[in-house]
C-alpha cells in the first residue's frame, strides 16, 4: 500500500469516528476542566470542526496540535464531517449553541456573513497581535465591518492546466494552448498517438472540480461588460445575459462527448487525480501549481516533469486569483475562549508559519508575507506574464455558496439531463432564492 493509500485509510477512519463525536457534541461538553473564563488552560479539551478539504491532507494541522498540546498541556480535538454536509452543519450547530470551540469555514469577502455569521456567533479577533502580520489581501475575507473575526493560511489561489511535459513531447506538442481550439487540438493528438492515456483527468464526484472552468476564468466575461459584476450584483443582469458562460459549459460538455475526460470522469475524485498523473494515465489535471509537489512527495519514483498554463476555456488568457481558502474562528459561546487564542497564537509564530508551508505541499506560499513562498523560478516568470483578476464567486453575490449545486448541475449536464442553458437557470433560481433570504433589497424591491 502507498504512503498516499495508508493516508487516506487513516484519514477515513478518523472522519468515521470524529463524525459521530460532532453530531453528538453538546457546548456544554466542551467545558470540562480549566476553563478560559477562569485563567487556566492546561488540561483544556478544545473541540475543532471542520470539513474535509478544509485541513491539508498531509495531517500537518494535527501535528502542530499535538506540538501545541505537549508545550501548554491544551488538546485539540479534530471533528470532521465530509464537504457537501459541512455548510449546513455548521449553520445547524451554531444556531442551537452546539458548535464546537474552532470552526473552519470556507471564507471570501461577499458569503462570509451568510456563512458562518461571525458578528453574531464568533469572537472579534481585531486586537490579537497577529492580525497586522496577516496579508493585507485576505482581511476583507475574514473581517465584517472592519472586525476580523479569523484568522487564515493557505496564500492565494490560483488554478491552471497542471501538464505532463513528457507526454505533449512524445505526442508532438510543441505549443501550450492559449485558445479552446488548441486544447482541444492538444487532447486530439494525445487520444490518436497515446490512446490508453485520458488527455484531461476530470474529478466530477467530489462536486466542485468541474465547476472550476466557468468560476475561475471570469475574464472572458468582462471583455464585453468591465461593470458586469456591479450589475449583477445590483440585480441590473443575471446570469442568463453572460453568453461566455453557456459558452464554456458547452466546452466542457464538448470535452466529456469526445472522450477526453476518459471514460471514468462520472467516478473520479480528486483524491485520485494524483495517481493518475505520476503514473502517466493522465496527460493534464486543472489544479493550483503546487499539486505538482504533492505528486513528488506522494510518488518519489516518479519521473514525469510537469508544467502548467492558463485555463484557456473560451480563449482565456487570465489567471483568476482567490484571495482567501479557508480560516479558523473562534465561537463566541465557547467556554475555552483563552485556550482558543493561545491556540491562534502558537499556529501565528513564524516558526509554526514555516511548518504549516513545509508541511503542506499543495501550497505554494502561505498569506503570511514574512514566510518565503515556494513558487519556482519559471512559475514566477509565467505567472508575472499573465493578467490576474479575482475569480467569479467571489466577486458576485450568491455564486459561492451554491458551488456544490452548480456541480451537480453539470454533471447533469454530461448525462444528458440537463443541458448548458438548464445549469445557468438553475443557478440563476438559486441566486435569487438566497438573495431574497437574505433579503438584499436589490432582489427584493
Amino acid at each position: 500500500m502507498s504512503r498516499k493509500s495508508k493516508r487516506i485509510l487513516s484519514f477515513a477512519l478518523a472522519v468515521t469516528m470524529t463524525a459521530s463525536l460532532f453530531t453528538g457534541c453538546k457546548s456544554k461538553e466542551n467545558t470540562s476542566g480549566p476553563t478560559a473564563q477562569s485563567g487556566k488552560t492546561s488540561g483544556v479539551t478544545l473541540t475543532f470542526g471542520s470539513h474535509q478539504s478544509g485541513l491539508p491532507n498531509s495531517g500537518i494541522v494535527q501535528k502542530l496540535a499535538a506540538d501545541f498540546e505537549k508545550q501548554t498541556g491544551v488538546k485539540v480535538d479534530f471533528q470532521i464531517s465530509p464537504d457537501d454536509q459541512w455548510r449546513d452543519l455548521i449553520k445547524v450547530k451554531l444556531n442551537s449553541g452546539e458548535a464546537p470551540d474552532i470552526i473552519c469555514a470556507d471564507v471570501n469577502p461577499l458569503t462570509l456573513p451568510s456563512t458562518i455569521n461571525p458578528e453574531r456567533y464568533c469572537v472579534d479577533l481585531s486586537s490579537e497581535s497577529w492580525v497586522s502580520r496577516m496579508d493585507k489581501d485576505v482581511l476583507p475575507s475574514v473581517s465584517v465591518n472592519n472586525k476580523v473575526y479569523g484568522i487564515t493560511f493557505p496564500g492565494k489561489k490560483m488554478y491552471f492546466f497542471i501538464y505532463n511535459k513528457d507526454i505533449f513531447q512524445k505526442c508532438g506538442i510543441t505549443k501550450l494552448p492559449t485558445t479552446y481550439a488548441e486544447l482541444k487540438g492538444a487532447c486530439a493528438a494525445i487520444k490518436a498517438k497515446m490512446p490508453n492515456i485520458t488527455p484531461i483527468y476530470e474529478a466530477t464526484t467530489d462536486g466542485w472540480h468541474q465547476v472550476l472552468p466557468i468560476a475561475e476564468n471570469p475574464e472572458v466575461y468582462l471583455k464585453s461588460d468591465p461593470n458586469l459584476y456591479s450589475e449583477l450584483n445590483a440585480n441590473k443582469k443575471d446570469l442568463k445575459d453572460i453568453p461566455m458562460m453557456k459558452t464554456i459549459l458547452n466546452e466542457e460538455k464538448e470535452m466529456a462527448s469526445l472522450g477526453y475526460y476518459g471514460k471514468d470522469y462520472l467516478s473520479n475524485a480528486t483524491s485520485n487525480a494524483q495517481e493518475a498523473m505520476a503514473k502517466g494515465k493522465a496527460a493534464m489535471y486543472i489544479a493550483e501549481s503546487a499539486f505538482r509537489n504533492q505528486v513528488k512527495t506522494e510518488y518519489p519514483d516518479c519521473k514525469y516533469q510537469y508544467g502548467i498554463f492558463v485555463q484557456p476555456c473560451d480563449d482565456n488568457q487570465t489567471i483568476g486569483v482567490n484571495p482567501a481558502s479557508n480560516a479558523y474562528f473562534i465561537n463566541k459561546s465557547s467556554k475555552n475562549v483563552d485556550a482558543s487564542k493561545k491556540f491562534f497564537d502558537f499556529l501565528a509564530k513564524p516558526e509554526n508559519l514555516q511548518k504549516r508551508l513545509d508541511g503542506q505541499p499543495d501550497i505554494s506560499e502561505v498569506c503570511w508575507p514574512e514566510i518565503k513562498g515556494r513558487y519556482s523560478a519559471e512559475d514566477q516568470k509565467y505567472i508575472k506574464s499573465h493578467k490576474t483578476i479575482r475569480v467569479f464567486q467571489v466577486s458576485v453575490n450568491y455564486i459561492d455558496n451554491q458551488f456544490m449545486d452548480i456541480g451537480k448541475d453539470i454533471e447533469s449536464m454530461f448525462t444528458g439531463s440537463m443541458t448548458p442553458d438548464d445549469v445557468i437557470k438553475s443557478a440563476m433560481k438559486r441566486r435569487d432564492d438566497q438573495a431574497k433570504l437574505q433579503k438584499d433589497p436589490a432582489f427584493t424591491s
